[in-house]
């Protein structure tokens, strides 16, 4: 499970189309609809917001608005709850890992894509908002330092 803290409009076709799978799973975990995922790091985040049922609807609605600004229909009726209006914190360090992470990605599956970020400043998706810091406690950095 990887849910980005990118902003989606950076993810290539099957980037995007797996980020709205993987949070509408992320949702079920949250709403403990399902047994699987319970424990994955990334869903800390969601869970440590007063509202982990509206962050993930929040982070959900920006997946589907850039999935629209593509042509895609996410189906809206599959995001329960209402979003919140409370953001949750980005470090910086974490954004710089996964654009990393995601040019990596790109190199292997999708060079044209990789091609358009070199250059370009990340942003983060629209639920977070960027403060300063290191590469969050919860990522599994695969080894790599200092990212």
């Amino acid at each position: 499970m990887r849910l980005w803290s990118l902003h989606p409009r950076y993810l290539d076709r099957a980037g995007l189309l797996a980020l709205w799978r993987e949070a509408l799973l992320a949702q079920a975990v949250l709403a403990a609809k399902t047994g699987g995922y319970r424990r994955h790091p990334q869903l800390e985040r969601f869970r440590d917001h007063p509202d982990p049922g509206g962050a993930i609807a929040a982070y959900l609605e920006g997946i589907r608005r850039e999935g629209k600004r593509r042509g895609y229909r996410f189906n809206a009726a599959l995001i329960t709850g209402r979003p919140s209006q409370t953001r949750l914190p980005v470090t910086d360090g974490q954004l710089h890992y996964e654009r990393n992470h995601l040019a990596r990605k790109l190199a292997r599956r999708d060079p044209p894509a990789l091609a358009r970020l070199q250059g370009e400043a990340l942003g983060p998706h629209p639920f977070f908002r960027v403060v300063a810091g290191p590469v969050a406690a919860w990522e599994k950095t695969q080894g790599v330092k200092g990212e």
